[in-house]
């Protein structure tokens, strides 16, 4: 089994792959029907150069340098350039609008920006013009800025052309150590406004020698190849899609996006590959729809495939049982299997919770899921289920190799070791709710089981995490909506869903003016009722939606005629929403929005 090194920074660990690797293909792009390759080598030229030009620009060490572009080869290559020229990437969101990239500019003190395209720099561009620091602008693809104030625009191509790469001299000037701070990546907090996460290079480097300790000991560590599709400005992407495949020397793969996904896992037919719960359960309906089409034997099958799939975790497939499993086994599993490319080891979920029966599903039908856990305070994998151990659905697995773990005594877990960050960009408060005496308060709630495992049984955060795994504060857009003058009240739910929805307590003045003009009845609960007036509340919804990123925007709403109160306990004294009252009275109707 191959050891991995004691790496000093994410530099030295890309250099070092390069020059072991060589010309063997590293980053992989879909060009004109074909699948086009960059080469270790040609990556650590195009590093180097690029390196090399910031500093020329004037990018100087621990300037923070912003990156928004989409999964491709040259968002790999401008994150590690920049880190390479002793700076720190601040990633973003490409669904971001003008006012995310304005607060990130200014709360990071971003001096520059690599953006990809044209498309991209219209959201990014005015907030670019509107900010104090950032004075420099990188377009990977022709941007078209038809007027550019101070600020210096520069092409990425001829950029890189008129430097002398030496990616020797270049690794040798990268002396940063893993205390140093290699990026920031912003998440939401629970008061609404993005906070910067200062990951330091250790944090990243312990999280990979974790990922690789798990793929080395239980599945053999050989010629990797990950399809990257989540986002690489999300942590979890950053750094289990680009930071393990280099810490393994692998392949990276960018998908054509979500739609094409199917096609791209058939034709990359990747060893591993970094997942979202939602991504299961869209794959898993579509199989079920499949195979129900496909009438006979099949549907039978699949749900014996799926009672042995439960026997088999939950402690081995009886003997009298093994016969119809070596037939599945022959017949139904190699078929989905191959739907994955037939060579996956092991698909890793994270970001968001998996439901259990998801993960037996897969399991039954000869794939091994694996579900971790992390937040992007720790850099981020905490834990993960370990095929060796014993997979636990309803877990997620032992603490990584390194990572201490311990429950408080109000049943939070804690989390202690190098992968916890240094703390929040500018929020010296927030930084001190979070880390205590070394110990990362993760907001969550659980216990360990006998074996070593996390079960998470709650969570102390009031934020909402959705099936993608991106991080959204309620109270942002409820404070948004009740500043409507329709609106007086507001409850925005989306856990593990695909997005947000909201019930929405009308304000009774506004409601009785509305009847009065529409010459309606002013009765509450039947004007709550009235299509007309729902039209009016969603139009006002609509008017915050235009403020917000996609993943904070609201697409249906359930209307209520009796307001949130302390006596109804659906108020706190010092009148916050208490969530889960209103969810024990207007789940079901929550719930429905997402089925009609």
């Amino acid at each position: 089994m191959r050891e991995f090194e004691n790496f000093p920074n994410l530099v030295a660990m890309f250099f070092a792959r390069a020059v072991e690797q060589n010309s063997a293909p590293f980053l992989w792009q879909r060009r004109s029907e074909r699948w086009v390759s960059l080469s270790w080598t040609e990556v650590a030229l195009q590093v180097s150069a690029l390196a090399a030009a910031l500093k020329r620009l004037g990018i100087a060490r621990g300037d923070r340098v912003m990156l928004v572009s989409e999964n491709r080869p040259e968002w790999c290559i401008a994150d590690l350039a920049i880190m390479a020229a002793g700076a720190v990437t601040v990633p973003t969101y490409v669904t971001n609008n003008e006012r995310d990239h304005l607060h990130i500019l200014q709360d990071s003190g971003a001096t520059a920006v690599i953006v990809s395209t044209a498309k991209l720099a219209r959201a990014l561009m005015p907030a670019v013009l509107r900010s104090t620091s950032c004075k420099t602008v990188i377009g990977i693809e022709d941007i078209r800025v038809g007027q550019s104030g101070d600020v210096a625009f520069h092409d990425w191509a001829k950029l890189i052309s008129v430097e002398m790469a030496d990616p020797d001299a270049t690794a040798a000037a990268a002396d940063f150590v893993r205390e140093d701070l290699a990026c920031i990546i912003y998440t939401s907090g629970t008061g609404g406004a993005p906070r910067g996460v200062r990951q330091h290079h250790g944090a990243i480097l312990h999280n990979v020698a974790g990922c690789i300790d798990i793929v080395a000991n239980d599945y053999g560590w050989g010629d990797e190849v990950f399809l990257s599709f989540l986002p690489l400005s999300h942590a979890y992407e950053h750094s289990g899609g680009q930071f393990l495949p280099i810490g393994l020397g692998g392949q990276i793969y960018y998908s054509e996006g979500l739609e094409k996904l199917a096609s791209n896992i058939e034709e990359v037919r990747p060893t591993l590959m970094i997942v979202v719960p939602r991504l299961f359960e869209v794959l898993r309906a579509r199989m079920v729809k499949t195979i129900e089409k496909q009438g006979g034997l099949a549907p039978a099958l699949l749900q014996r495939a799926l009672s042995l799939g439960e026997k088999d975790l939950g402690g081995g497939i009886p003997f009298w049982d093994r016969p119809v499993d070596f037939f599945i086994r022959k017949t139904l599993r190699p078929k989905v299997q191959a739907k994955f490319g037939g060579r996956i080891k092991a698909l890793v979920s994270g970001g968001a919770p998996l439901n259990p029966d998801i993960g037996v599903f897969f399991h039954a039908l000869g794939l091994t899921l694996l579900q971790g856990y992390g937040q992007t305070e720790a850099g981020p994998v905490i834990s993960c289920n370990r095929a060796k151990a014993g997979i636990k659905m309803d877990t997620v697995g032992p603490p990584m190799m390194g990572t201490e773990v311990r429950i408080a005594d109000d049943g939070e877990i804690l989390v202690r070791g190098e992968l916890v960050m240094q703390g929040y960009w500018n929020n010296e408060v927030e930084t001190a709710q979070a880390l205590r005496d070394g110990w990362l308060h993760t907001g969550d709630v659980g216990h360990v089981d006998g074996q070593g495992r996390i079960v998470i049984t709650d969570r102390k955060k009031d934020l909402i995490v959705n099936d993608k795994g991106d991080n959204v504060a309620p109270q942002k857009i409820e404070g948004m909506l009740t500043l409507q003058p329709e609106i007086i009240q507001a409850m925005v739910v989306g856990d593990r869903r695909p997005h947000l929805v909201a019930l929405i307590v009308p304000d009774p003045e506004w409601l009785m003016e509305w009847a009065v003009a529409n010459d309606e009845k002013p009765d509450c609960p039947e004007l709550c009722a009235t299509p007309a007036v729902q039209r009016a509340i969603m139009a006002a919804v609509n008017r915050v939606n235009a403020e917000l990123s996609t993943t904070e925007k609201i697409r249906r709403i359930a209307l209520s005629p009796n307001s949130f109160t302390i006596d109804n306990e659906q108020l706190t004294p010092s009148m916050k929403i208490r969530r889960h009252k209103i969810q024990e009275v207007y789940g079901d109707r929550l719930a429905a929005l997402y089925r009609s």
